[in-house]
């Protein structure tokens, strides 16, 4: 396992659409191992394989205690309802934040490493999460559909 460098805005590999993963095999394990590593590396909730240089659609997110760290191989949101409007950041993106309205609550369908099927029910910051990630899968920024962008606050500065 290691940490993989972020590929930051605006390179290209960021607005390009990921690849469907075909081989379950150790080179995608290792890539989902350094992701999650990267992730937390990076005190992110999520991250995506294009985020990392990788074309392939393949995500990860840890956004809440319940479930702990989601691996996600070619997922799809399969459902969606209600709206949520809130703040986003993006490890691609440091420095800014936006105002982004999502669905409350998706189900969201796709496959572990070993290319078994799994489904997930996400609410609020999981929810943000899954589509933040998806997003990411078809070269879509949360610049592009923020109702606003702002500069990130800085915790450390405002002593919290």
């Amino acid at each position: 396992m290691s940490i993989r460098l972020i590929v930051k805005h605006p390179d290209e590999v960021l607005r390009e659409r990921a690849q469907e993963v075909t081989k379950f095999n150790s080179n995608l394990h290792k890539l989902l191992d350094d992701m999650a590593d990267t992730m937390y590396d990076a005190n992110g909730v999520g991250l995506a394989a294009p985020q990392v240089g990788i074309l392939k659609r393949v995500i990860v997110v840890d956004a809440d205690e319940e479930h702990g760290l989601i691996e996600l191989v070619n997922p799809e949101i399969v459902s969606a309802e209600g709206e949520q409007l809130g703040p986003e950041g993006c490890l691609s993106i440091p420095g800014l934040q936006g105002d982004v309205r999502r669905a409350n609550k998706v189900v969201i369908r796709g496959q572990d490493r070993y290319g078994n099927p799994v489904q997930y029910e996400g609410t609020g910051l999981l929810a943000r999460a899954f589509q933040h990630e998806v997003d990411h899968l078809n070269g879509v920024l949360f610049i592009d559909i923020a109702e606003s962008v702002y500069e990130a606050r800085k915790a450390e500065e405002d002593g919290e």
